[in-house]
């Protein structure tokens, strides 16, 4: 009975030290520029759960609906520019700007998704890229609007105080933890309750989902639309924290990093991909740094040239984890869990049998 508890415990105790942690000073060389209670090391680590929330997001929809789609970055930068529009031609204060936000990336879902659901597979994959496409480039071309390539800065006026300028870098910390929080709850309750059951349903067969008098495609939008709604929550936490956003921010080629991120966790594990997502946005942040480094510089051509890329460290890192580990960092310790289990199971039952083959043999009667 109390197993059932241990993993909310665990989250609840990993949340708390993560709250507490700007409060801590602790120092991981190689990993964290700083000690954890300075600026650098939150922004880092805020940047970390953003990049969480939106695999969290990705993962409700790759691994629980089973739509691979290589346009959920238009949600996340549609929440990013939604709220930089809102505050900048708008006028709105912040929270009615956040709202704003939410709901346009709503809408902007259920447009597309109504749109993309009426295919599967592949096609389905190749329409979601085309939306992201057409975004990306109504983003680049309407600088009046949105700030072209050079990107849209947040209007610091309709923004509080205590969210503003590095002094206040631990607000925005303990700001994106909440919106990590939230979507993880979010994504659980999907999981746990009756949608998500359809959901994994549909994904398994939707053949027998529709015989049982289920409609599939209602089923599959509701996630598509829940999933967009999450990853717009999430650009407004990147808006945010970065003070502005870029064109990359609704660009297919950030959906291939949230898919990197979900793969490298485990695709399917809320945990994996929150695992994937800090991992991979480290990686991405300190490999930066290490490319640049005399260490790098002072090696063979032969050596340095691919070392100082940091995309070609983190390609054969994810080449490496699909041949060696296929379930990803989650679906692999998994896989060894249930297996220990099961060998530990098949122990027990051994010393069951053997007792009763003991119990069940002839006394020896002795003359």
């Amino acid at each position: 009975m109390i197993r059932r508890f241990i993993p909310a415990i665990v989250g609840a105790v990993l949340v708390v030290f993560m709250a507490v942690l700007p409060l801590l000073n602790i120092s991981i060389p190689g990993i964290l520029p700083t000690p954890t209670y300075m600026p650098g090391t939150l922004a880092l680590l805020s940047l970390c759960m953003v990049f969480a929330a939106l695999a969290l997001s990705y993962n409700l929809l790759l691994g629980s609906g089973g739509m691979l789609s290589f346009g959920h970055a238009l949600y996340f930068g549609a929440g990013a520019y939604g709220l930089g529009i809102a505050l900048e031609h708008f006028g709105v204060p912040l929270w009615p700007g956040v709202f704003i936000a939410l709901v346009g990336g709503m809408l902007i879902a259920l447009v597309t998704g109504a749109v993309s659901m009426r295919v599967s597979g592949i096609p389905f994959a190749m329409v979601t890229l085309a939306f992201a496409q057409a975004g990306s480039v109504l983003v680049r071309r309407n600088s009046a609007v949105t700030g072209g390539e050079e990107g849209l800065s947040l209007n610091t006026e309709q923004v509080p105080e205590f969210l503003l300028g590095v002094v206040n870098t631990r607000n925005l910390y303990w700001l994106t933890l909440a919106v990590l929080v939230v979507v993880y709850l979010v994504t659980l309750w999907v999981d746990t309750s009756r949608l998500g059951h359809l959901a994994r349903a549909t994904r398994e067969n939707e053949q027998r989902v529709r015989v049982l008098g289920l409609s599939p495609y209602r089923v599959k939008l509701i996630v598509f639309v829940i999933a967009a709604v999450l990853a717009s929550l999430a650009g407004v936490a990147y808006m945010l924290l970065q003070s502005g956003t870029v064109p990359r921010a609704v660009s297919a080629d950030l959906t291939i990093t949230i898919l990197v991120m979900v793969v490298l966790g485990g695709v399917g594990f809320r945990w994996g991909a929150i695992v994937g997502g800090v991992l991979y946005t480290l990686l991405d942040q300190r490999l930066t740094v290490l490319a640049g480094s005399e260490v790098i510089a002072g090696l063979p051509d032969v050596l340095r040239v691919p070392l100082s890329e940091p995309l070609f460290l983190l390609g054969v890192l994810f080449i490496l984890v699909v041949m060696f580990l296929p379930g990803g960092i989650a679906g692999t310790i998994d896989a060894t869990v249930r297996r220990r289990r099961g060998g530990r199971a098949r122990g027990a039952l051994q010393t069951l049998e053997d007792a009763s083959g003991t119990a069940d043999a002839p006394m020896e009667v002795r003359t």
